[in-house]
Protein backbone atom coordinates (compact mmCIF):
# COMPACT_ATOMS: atom_id res chain seq x y z
CA UNK A 1 0.00 0.00 0.00
CA UNK A 2 1.29 3.56 -0.60
CA UNK A 3 1.25 5.91 2.70
CA UNK A 4 0.18 8.66 -0.09
CA UNK A 5 -2.78 7.20 -1.94
CA UNK A 6 -6.42 7.75 -1.08
CA UNK A 7 -7.76 5.81 1.51
CA UNK A 8 -11.48 5.02 2.64
CA UNK A 9 -12.48 4.96 6.56
CA UNK A 10 -16.29 4.17 6.85
CA UNK A 11 -18.00 6.97 5.46
CA UNK A 12 -15.20 8.86 5.42
CA UNK A 13 -13.02 9.41 2.24
CA UNK A 14 -9.22 10.32 2.72
CA UNK A 15 -6.56 11.90 -0.01
CA UNK A 16 -3.61 10.12 1.71
CA UNK A 17 -3.07 7.78 4.81
CA UNK A 18 -0.81 10.73 7.24
CA UNK A 19 -3.70 11.25 9.92
CA UNK A 20 -3.09 14.05 12.14
CA UNK A 21 -2.92 12.47 15.75
CA UNK A 22 -5.56 13.77 18.38
CA UNK A 23 -2.69 16.62 19.97
CA UNK A 24 -3.93 18.12 23.83
CA UNK A 25 -2.55 22.07 22.85
CA UNK A 26 -4.94 24.25 25.85
CA UNK A 27 -5.55 27.41 22.81
CA UNK A 28 -9.37 27.58 23.89
CA UNK A 29 -9.63 29.69 27.09
CA UNK A 30 -11.28 29.34 29.87
CA UNK A 31 -14.91 29.18 28.01
CA UNK A 32 -13.43 26.14 26.23
CA UNK A 33 -14.47 27.96 22.53
CA UNK A 34 -12.12 27.27 20.04
CA UNK A 35 -11.55 30.99 18.32
CA UNK A 36 -9.81 32.28 15.08
CA UNK A 37 -6.37 30.94 16.62
CA UNK A 38 -7.57 27.64 16.23
CA UNK A 39 -9.58 27.59 13.47
CA UNK A 40 -6.38 28.69 11.57
CA UNK A 41 -4.31 26.06 13.57
CA UNK A 42 -6.22 23.19 11.97
CA UNK A 43 -6.98 24.79 8.60
CA UNK A 44 -2.91 24.83 7.95
CA UNK A 45 -2.65 21.36 8.28
CA UNK A 46 -6.18 20.46 6.16
CA UNK A 47 -3.41 18.38 4.04
CA UNK A 48 -3.56 15.72 6.39
CA UNK A 49 -5.89 12.65 5.17
CA UNK A 50 -7.57 13.47 8.31
CA UNK A 51 -7.30 15.70 11.33
CA UNK A 52 -8.35 14.49 14.40
CA UNK A 53 -9.03 16.89 16.75
CA UNK A 54 -7.60 17.35 20.10
CA UNK A 55 -9.47 15.88 23.14
CA UNK A 56 -12.79 17.57 23.05
CA UNK A 57 -14.72 17.66 26.46
CA UNK A 58 -18.51 16.08 26.05
CA UNK A 59 -19.13 17.36 29.57
CA UNK A 60 -18.07 20.16 31.92
CA UNK A 61 -17.70 17.28 34.57
CA UNK A 62 -15.34 15.70 32.23
CA UNK A 63 -13.01 18.79 31.20
CA UNK A 64 -9.28 17.84 32.05
CA UNK A 65 -6.92 21.26 31.72
CA UNK A 66 -7.43 24.68 31.31
CA UNK A 67 -7.86 25.70 27.73
CA UNK A 68 -9.05 22.37 26.95
CA UNK A 69 -11.98 23.20 24.13
CA UNK A 70 -15.40 21.56 24.97
CA UNK A 71 -18.84 20.16 22.78
CA UNK A 72 -21.27 21.18 25.36
CA UNK A 73 -22.69 24.39 24.81
CA UNK A 74 -23.30 26.20 21.53
CA UNK A 75 -20.78 28.93 21.25
CA UNK A 76 -18.23 25.65 21.48
CA UNK A 77 -20.26 23.82 18.75
CA UNK A 78 -20.34 27.17 16.57
CA UNK A 79 -16.31 27.32 17.38
CA UNK A 80 -16.02 23.73 16.22
CA UNK A 81 -18.21 24.75 13.01
CA UNK A 82 -15.70 27.09 12.33
CA UNK A 83 -13.00 24.64 12.25
CA UNK A 84 -14.72 22.03 10.01
CA UNK A 85 -15.71 24.99 7.39
CA UNK A 86 -12.36 26.34 7.23
CA UNK A 87 -10.46 22.60 6.83
CA UNK A 88 -13.37 21.34 4.08
CA UNK A 89 -12.66 25.02 2.29
CA UNK A 90 -8.98 23.68 2.62
CA UNK A 91 -10.15 20.30 0.88
CA UNK A 92 -9.36 18.23 4.00
CA UNK A 93 -11.13 15.91 6.76
CA UNK A 94 -11.48 16.54 10.45
CA UNK A 95 -12.73 14.36 13.05
CA UNK A 96 -13.61 15.23 16.31
CA UNK A 97 -11.69 13.64 19.60
CA UNK A 98 -14.89 13.10 22.22
CA UNK A 99 -12.52 12.63 25.70
CA UNK A 100 -14.18 12.46 29.10
CA UNK A 101 -10.97 13.10 31.00
CA UNK A 102 -12.60 11.17 34.43
CA UNK A 103 -10.23 11.13 37.32
CA UNK A 104 -7.40 13.00 35.19
CA UNK A 105 -8.59 16.16 36.08
CA UNK A 106 -9.91 18.34 38.97
CA UNK A 107 -12.46 20.64 40.36
CA UNK A 108 -10.42 23.56 40.09
CA UNK A 109 -10.29 23.07 36.38
CA UNK A 110 -13.85 21.16 35.99
CA UNK A 111 -16.18 23.87 38.05
CA UNK A 112 -18.08 20.82 38.75
CA UNK A 113 -18.25 19.81 42.21
CA UNK A 114 -16.58 16.52 41.66
CA UNK A 115 -14.57 14.20 39.44
CA UNK A 116 -15.53 10.90 38.44
CA UNK A 117 -13.90 7.59 37.42
CA UNK A 118 -14.82 4.01 37.14
CA UNK A 119 -13.90 3.68 41.19
CA UNK A 120 -12.57 5.82 44.00
CA UNK A 121 -8.55 5.78 43.16
CA UNK A 122 -6.87 9.15 42.70
CA UNK A 123 -4.41 9.90 40.38
CA UNK A 124 -0.49 9.66 41.72
CA UNK A 125 1.05 12.92 41.32
CA UNK A 126 -0.04 16.50 41.15
CA UNK A 127 -2.26 18.52 38.67
CA UNK A 128 -1.57 22.21 36.67
CA UNK A 129 -4.28 24.61 37.25
CA UNK A 130 -4.67 28.23 35.80
CA UNK A 131 -6.35 29.17 39.20
CA UNK A 132 -4.28 27.71 41.88
CA UNK A 133 -0.95 26.42 40.34
CA UNK A 134 -0.18 22.70 40.83
CA UNK A 135 -2.60 20.33 43.64
CA UNK A 136 -2.81 17.14 44.34
CA UNK A 137 -5.28 14.86 42.20
CA UNK A 138 -8.88 14.19 44.17
CA UNK A 139 -9.68 11.15 44.57
CA UNK A 140 -12.68 10.87 42.43
CA UNK A 141 -16.49 9.99 42.65
CA UNK A 142 -17.02 6.55 42.11
CA UNK A 143 -19.34 6.54 39.40
CA UNK A 144 -23.24 4.23 39.88
CA UNK A 145 -24.38 2.02 37.05
CA UNK A 146 -26.67 4.76 36.56
CA UNK A 147 -24.15 7.74 36.70
CA UNK A 148 -22.08 5.69 34.27
CA UNK A 149 -25.03 5.73 31.92
CA UNK A 150 -25.66 8.99 32.25
CA UNK A 151 -22.17 9.67 31.11
CA UNK A 152 -22.72 7.25 28.02
CA UNK A 153 -25.64 9.59 27.48
CA UNK A 154 -23.75 12.70 27.36
CA UNK A 155 -21.29 11.56 24.98
CA UNK A 156 -24.03 10.27 22.29
CA UNK A 157 -25.30 13.76 22.54
CA UNK A 158 -21.63 15.28 21.97
CA UNK A 159 -20.70 12.98 19.25
CA UNK A 160 -24.73 14.55 17.50
CA UNK A 161 -22.82 18.00 18.07
CA UNK A 162 -20.03 17.40 16.68
CA UNK A 163 -21.55 15.82 13.64
CA UNK A 164 -23.95 18.79 13.64
CA UNK A 165 -21.49 20.90 13.88
CA UNK A 166 -20.11 19.59 10.51
CA UNK A 167 -16.98 17.32 11.46
CA UNK A 168 -16.77 14.39 9.22
CA UNK A 169 -17.30 12.15 12.08
CA UNK A 170 -16.04 11.70 15.50
CA UNK A 171 -13.41 9.43 17.97
CA UNK A 172 -13.84 7.75 21.22
CA UNK A 173 -11.20 8.59 23.33
CA UNK A 174 -10.41 5.38 25.06
CA UNK A 175 -6.56 5.93 25.75
CA UNK A 176 -3.93 7.01 27.27
CA UNK A 177 -5.78 7.01 31.22
CA UNK A 178 -9.06 9.14 30.26
CA UNK A 179 -12.38 7.96 31.55
CA UNK A 180 -13.13 5.38 28.72
CA UNK A 181 -9.54 3.43 29.27
CA UNK A 182 -9.50 4.13 33.17
CA UNK A 183 -12.58 1.52 32.78
CA UNK A 184 -10.52 -0.92 30.88
CA UNK A 185 -7.90 -1.17 33.45
CA UNK A 186 -7.34 -3.30 36.38
CA UNK A 187 -5.07 -0.77 38.07
CA UNK A 188 -8.37 1.49 38.07
CA UNK A 189 -11.87 -0.05 37.88
CA UNK A 190 -12.09 -2.11 40.78
CA UNK A 191 -16.07 -2.57 40.42
CA UNK A 192 -18.20 -5.79 40.92
CA UNK A 193 -21.00 -4.52 39.11
CA UNK A 194 -21.87 -5.31 35.61
CA UNK A 195 -18.83 -2.81 34.36
CA UNK A 196 -15.85 -4.28 36.62
CA UNK A 197 -14.27 -7.58 38.08
CA UNK A 198 -12.92 -9.18 34.63
CA UNK A 199 -11.72 -8.99 31.69
CA UNK A 200 -15.09 -8.89 29.80
CA UNK A 201 -16.95 -6.95 32.43
CA UNK A 202 -14.24 -4.04 32.16
CA UNK A 203 -14.66 -3.85 28.74
CA UNK A 204 -18.67 -3.40 28.75
CA UNK A 205 -19.04 0.14 29.30
CA UNK A 206 -16.64 0.94 26.36
CA UNK A 207 -18.52 -1.30 24.00
CA UNK A 208 -21.69 0.60 25.00
CA UNK A 209 -20.86 3.58 24.59
CA UNK A 210 -19.45 2.67 20.67
CA UNK A 211 -22.74 1.04 20.17
CA UNK A 212 -24.90 4.00 21.39
CA UNK A 213 -22.63 6.69 19.10
CA UNK A 214 -22.57 4.29 16.24
CA UNK A 215 -26.48 4.05 16.29
CA UNK A 216 -26.24 8.19 17.24
CA UNK A 217 -24.35 9.29 14.27
CA UNK A 218 -23.42 6.30 12.04
CA UNK A 219 -20.55 4.03 12.76
CA UNK A 220 -19.16 4.97 9.31
CA UNK A 221 -18.55 8.64 10.97
CA UNK A 222 -17.35 6.62 14.65
CA UNK A 223 -13.74 5.66 15.52
CA UNK A 224 -12.16 4.44 18.81
CA UNK A 225 -8.55 5.38 20.20
CA UNK A 226 -6.86 2.69 22.54
CA UNK A 227 -3.69 2.52 24.17
CA UNK A 228 -3.43 -0.99 25.18
CA UNK A 229 -0.14 -1.73 27.91
CA UNK A 230 1.12 1.91 27.54
CA UNK A 231 0.90 2.53 31.18
CA UNK A 232 0.06 6.26 32.10
CA UNK A 233 -1.67 8.21 34.62
CA UNK A 234 -1.98 5.15 36.65
CA UNK A 235 -3.48 2.84 34.20
CA UNK A 236 -1.45 0.41 34.55
CA UNK A 237 -1.83 -2.54 31.99
CA UNK A 238 1.22 -5.12 32.66
CA UNK A 239 0.07 -8.48 32.48
CA UNK A 240 -0.07 -9.64 28.96
CA UNK A 241 -2.86 -12.05 29.24
CA UNK A 242 -4.93 -9.47 30.70
CA UNK A 243 -4.61 -7.01 28.25
CA UNK A 244 -5.38 -9.47 25.75
CA UNK A 245 -8.24 -11.22 27.27
CA UNK A 246 -9.50 -7.11 28.04
CA UNK A 247 -8.60 -5.40 24.86
CA UNK A 248 -9.89 -8.66 22.78
CA UNK A 249 -13.13 -8.62 24.45
CA UNK A 250 -13.22 -4.76 23.53
CA UNK A 251 -12.63 -5.55 19.84
CA UNK A 252 -14.91 -8.43 19.78
CA UNK A 253 -17.44 -6.45 21.17
CA UNK A 254 -16.69 -3.53 18.86
CA UNK A 255 -16.76 -5.87 15.34
CA UNK A 256 -19.90 -6.04 14.69
CA UNK A 257 -20.35 -2.50 14.62
CA UNK A 258 -18.63 -1.57 11.82
CA UNK A 259 -17.26 1.29 12.69
CA UNK A 260 -14.84 2.99 10.64
CA UNK A 261 -11.21 2.04 11.88
CA UNK A 262 -9.49 1.48 14.70
CA UNK A 263 -6.59 3.82 16.16
CA UNK A 264 -4.01 1.99 18.30
CA UNK A 265 -1.21 3.57 20.36
CA UNK A 266 1.58 1.12 20.80
CA UNK A 267 4.84 1.13 20.64
CA UNK A 268 5.35 -2.22 18.55
CA UNK A 269 2.23 -1.27 15.89
CA UNK A 270 3.61 -4.17 13.93
CA UNK A 271 3.30 -6.31 16.89
CA UNK A 272 1.57 -9.47 17.56
CA UNK A 273 -0.29 -7.75 20.02
CA UNK A 274 -1.66 -4.94 17.61
CA UNK A 275 -2.18 -7.04 14.43
CA UNK A 276 -4.42 -9.38 16.77
CA UNK A 277 -6.33 -6.46 17.87
CA UNK A 278 -6.52 -5.59 14.32
CA UNK A 279 -7.79 -9.08 13.13
CA UNK A 280 -10.09 -9.36 15.28
CA UNK A 281 -11.92 -5.80 14.83
CA UNK A 282 -11.86 -6.87 11.15
CA UNK A 283 -11.88 -3.08 9.99
CA UNK A 284 -9.16 -0.62 9.23
CA UNK A 285 -6.03 0.26 11.66
CA UNK A 286 -4.48 3.81 12.46
CA UNK A 287 -1.32 3.12 13.49
CA UNK A 288 0.57 5.24 15.91
CA UNK A 289 3.71 4.11 17.64
CA UNK A 290 3.13 6.35 20.32
CA UNK A 291 5.50 9.29 22.92
CA UNK A 292 7.87 7.11 23.39
CA UNK A 293 8.89 6.07 20.00
CA UNK A 294 7.24 9.05 17.51
CA UNK A 295 6.64 8.39 14.00
CA UNK A 296 8.78 9.32 11.32
CA UNK A 297 8.66 9.02 7.56
CA UNK A 298 10.78 5.98 7.51
CA UNK A 299 8.42 4.25 10.15
CA UNK A 300 5.16 5.42 8.27
CA UNK A 301 6.23 4.34 5.13
CA UNK A 302 7.55 0.90 6.10
CA UNK A 303 4.00 0.47 8.31
CA UNK A 304 1.42 1.30 5.08
CA UNK A 305 3.95 -0.11 2.71
CA UNK A 306 4.01 -3.91 4.47
CA UNK A 307 0.38 -3.89 4.73
CA UNK A 308 0.96 -3.93 8.67
CA UNK A 309 -1.37 -0.72 9.00
CA UNK A 310 -4.18 1.15 6.79
CA UNK A 311 -3.08 4.62 7.81
CA UNK A 312 -0.34 6.09 10.65
CA UNK A 313 -1.36 8.77 12.84
CA UNK A 314 1.39 11.71 13.57
CA UNK A 315 1.79 13.56 16.59
CA UNK A 316 5.04 16.15 17.07
CA UNK A 317 6.02 16.51 13.48
CA UNK A 318 2.32 17.15 12.61
CA UNK A 319 2.31 19.92 15.13
CA UNK A 320 5.65 21.24 13.88
CA UNK A 321 5.15 21.20 10.11
CA UNK A 322 1.87 22.05 8.66
CA UNK A 323 2.58 20.80 5.07
CA UNK A 324 4.26 17.36 6.59
CA UNK A 325 2.52 15.62 3.87
CA UNK A 326 4.09 17.55 0.83
CA UNK A 327 7.30 17.61 2.97
CA UNK A 328 6.91 13.94 3.15
CA UNK A 329 5.74 12.92 0.00
CA UNK A 330 8.34 15.31 -1.57
CA UNK A 331 11.49 13.78 0.95
CA UNK A 332 12.09 17.28 2.41
CA UNK A 333 13.63 18.82 5.88
CA UNK A 334 11.21 18.87 8.24
CA UNK A 335 10.70 21.81 11.34
CA UNK A 336 11.72 20.42 14.86
CA UNK A 337 8.83 21.10 17.24
CA UNK A 338 9.32 22.70 20.45
CA UNK A 339 8.26 21.35 23.13
CA UNK A 340 8.40 24.19 25.43
CA UNK A 341 5.80 25.54 23.55
CA UNK A 342 3.27 22.33 22.80
CA UNK A 343 0.92 24.14 25.57
CA UNK A 344 0.36 27.40 25.91
CA UNK A 345 -2.79 30.07 24.61
CA UNK A 346 -0.76 32.16 21.66
CA UNK A 347 0.52 31.45 18.27
CA UNK A 348 3.81 30.29 19.20
CA UNK A 349 4.75 26.66 18.51
CA UNK A 350 1.10 26.98 17.58
CA UNK A 351 0.34 28.91 13.99
CA UNK A 352 3.98 30.43 13.11
CA UNK A 353 5.80 26.65 11.96
CA UNK A 354 6.85 27.51 8.73
CA UNK A 355 5.46 25.91 5.48
CA UNK A 356 7.90 24.88 2.77
CA UNK A 357 7.48 28.10 0.85
CA UNK A 358 8.40 30.09 3.84
CA UNK A 359 11.13 27.48 5.23
CA UNK A 360 15.46 28.98 4.53
CA UNK A 361 16.22 27.20 1.32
Amino acid sequence: MDLFAPLTLGDIELANRVVMAPLTRTRSGQAGVPGDLVVEHYAQRAGMGMIITEGTYPTAEGRSYDGQPGIVTDEQAAGWARVADAVHERGGRVVMQVMHGGRVSHTAVNGAARIVAPSAIAVSGEVRTAARGKLPYEVPHALTTQEARAVLADVVAASRRAVAAGMDGVELHSANGYLLHEFLSPASNRRDDEYGGSPQARARFVVEVATAVAEAVGAGRVGIRISPAHGIQDVVEDDPADVLATYGALVDGLAPLGLAYLSVLHREPAGELVQELRRRFGGPLVANSGFAVPMTRESALELVGTGAADAVAVGRLAIANPDLVARWQGGHAENEPDPATFYGSGAAGYTDYPTLALSPS
